[in-house]
């Protein structure tokens, strides 16, 4: 029974380290911060601009375009990762099925772009 506790004492005491510093991060700021609140400070922030209405307003839609094209590329990455680590193994076909997955993303950027979904006024 020795031997097993003796085994677990390093992630015991790495869990209680852990701990310590932890709880001294979240009582630290108490301790040290200053209590001098500003309104500025205080007052409501919220996508960059001040909150105003009600929760259930509209929102423009190219809060949501911009969301959707960020999706559309981030996957495009998404897929590139395990494409370039395999790539040696793959072959022609790996190589030719990527090129046209990336050019039908080109054909859509190209497009969003022609459409103005890129501009921002």
């Amino acid at each position: 029974m020795n031997e097993l506790v003796l085994d677990y004492l390093p992630l015991v005491v790495f869990v209680g380290v852990a701990l310590v510093i932890g709880l001294g991060l979240l009582v630290a700021p108490f301790l040290v911060a200053y209590k001098n609140p500003d309104p500025e400070k205080l007052s409501a922030y919220e996508c960059g601009f001040n909150a105003f209405d009600d929760a259930r307003m509209r929102f423009d839609v190219r809060f949501y375009l911009v969301a959707i094209l960020f999706i559309i590329f981030d996957l495009e990455v998404a897929f590139l990762f395990p494409w370039a680590v395999a790539f040696g193994e793959l072959g022609a076909f790996g190589f030719w099925s990527m090129m046209v997955f990336l050019a039908v993303l080109t054909v859509g950027f190209i497009y969003e772009w022609r459409k103005g979904a890129l501009e921002w006024d």
